[in-house]
């Protein structure tokens, strides 16, 4: 009964359900973007250390409407945390990463 009163004040309401295992959440450490006319791909990406190759850990496929929401979510979200926060360090070069970090490398 509460359902249906819920349902009749905001019909346009919509559940979202997360997963236990999506909730975990993928580390990513670079992003890249391609598109077309129809749609936008964002590959991220682990680059880990000492490694040569790189794993596409997920891949998001979104109309060109919905990444430009996503634009214009992450620039909202970008000005909360640098207020909260302030301003995030960026440099112009890609990140470098010692070729044995993390120890020895491995002989097979």
């Amino acid at each position: 009964m509460a359902d249906e009163k819920n349902k009749q004040k905001n019909p346009n309401q919509i559940n979202i359900e997360l997963s236990e295992e999506v909730a975990e959440g993928v580390y990513s450490n670079l992003a890249m973007i391609a598109h077309s006319n129809s749609e936008f791909v964002i590959d991220f990406i682990r680059l880990m250390p000492g490694v040569p190759k790189a794993k596409v850990k997920s891949r998001v496929v979104i109309t060109p409407e919905h990444a430009k929401r996503l634009l214009g979510a992450l620039n909202d979200n970008i000005q909360k945390y640098e207020q909260a926060h302030g301003p995030i360090k960026q440099s112009n070069e890609a990140p470098q990463f010692p070729m044995n970090f993390g120890g020895a490398m491995g002989e097979a």
